[in-house]
């Protein structure tokens, strides 16, 4: 399965078909409906709309549409409608104008002393009647699928970028482990002639035995050997690594398992450096920090 990010942006726009104040002579100017979508990285999924007032019916059925298509993000859906202001918009239809007649006859019938309608509230409430709205709420929702396709796919193409970035910083973090894992048996040695030096120097000024001073610093050497035995954190950090290159590999919903791992992964490089008795030991304990830190800001942004 793919690896997904969190980050991505689509935006689809076109005319409305059925759209009543479209006409034969006004295609060039009909309406046109925009859809954007727009997602970050977020703990949970976080939906936000910025709909135009005719198209706020529609946000359930979004709700749900990006709900089923996406598990985690902070998205960001805004809807508009461009040129509905135009010359023949503004004109409600014959049709629209006789129910406005006989709806007024009716109210003034019933209520003489009531008001006509003036020219501006029979275009407003001429224009009302005449709008039929579903025809956009319909369009909306497929334009939403449309762009949440869209979404999925821009989605998609930086999750494998974030994949590939990761997957090589985990083949860097072996390498820095393969560098490091020699050095423990090299340090213990040198450590086990440095006890052994001294402890002869020490021969030449006191009665100590030389089996004895040779025994003791076997046992220093040992308790140093011990001291700074990484093994451990190295098995750990190789098998932490392991499961990284699967989950990558294997795709899906991946994002807070990956970032436990890679809290694990840094408590493994602290304890390599606290473990640290030479430079060249401190020096790969802090690069593979800040692998490490790279590694905790890309996997944020996957799904």
């Amino acid at each position: 399965m793919p690896v997904y990010s969190m980050t991505g942006y689509a935006m689809v726009h076109g005319a409305v078909a059925g759209d009543p104040s479209a006409t034969a002579e006004s295609t060039d100017s009909a309406p046109q409906l925009g859809v954007e979508l727009r997602s970050v990285n977020s703990r949970f999924l976080d939906l936000s709309f910025k709909l135009a007032d005719d198209l706020r019916p529609a946000e359930p059925a979004l709700r749900e549409l990006i709900g089923q298509g996406l598990k985690r993000g902070k998205v960001e859906l805004r809807a508009w409608v461009e040129g509905r202001t135009s010359a023949n918009s503004l004109t409600p239809s014959a049709g629209a104008l006789q129910r406005l007649c006989a709806a007024q006859a009716a109210v003034l019938q019933a209520m003489p002393s009531a008001q006509p309608l003036s020219v501006a509230e029979a275009l407003q409430w001429g224009q009302q009647r005449d709008t039929d709205t579903s025809a956009w709420t319909v369009a909306l929702q497929g334009f939403a699928a449309e762009a949440l396709q869209q979404l999925l796919a821009s989605r998609q193409r930086e999750g494998q970028r974030l994949a590939d970035t990761l997957l090589e910083r985990t083949a860097q973090l072996r390498q820095l482990a393969r560098t490091a894992q020699p050095l423990i048996p090299q340090l213990v040695e040198q450590q086990r002639l440095r006890f052994l030096e001294r402890w002869n120097e020490a021969l030449g000024q006191t009665d100590v035995a030389a089996d004895s001073a040779r025994e003791r610093a076997l046992t220093e050497a040992t308790a140093f050997a011990i001291r700074i035995d990484v093994a451990e954190e190295l098995t750990r950090l190789h098998a932490h690594l392991d499961e990284i290159d699967r989950l990558l590999r294997t795709g899906s919903e991946m994002g807070k398992r990956l970032d436990f791992i890679i809290q694990e992964l840094h408590r493994e490089a602290n304890t390599l450096g606290s473990k640290s008795s030479s430079l060249e030991l401190t020096r790969i304990s802090v690069d593979m920090k800040v692998l490490i830190e790279q590694m905790r800001e890309q996997v944020q942004n996957l799904e």
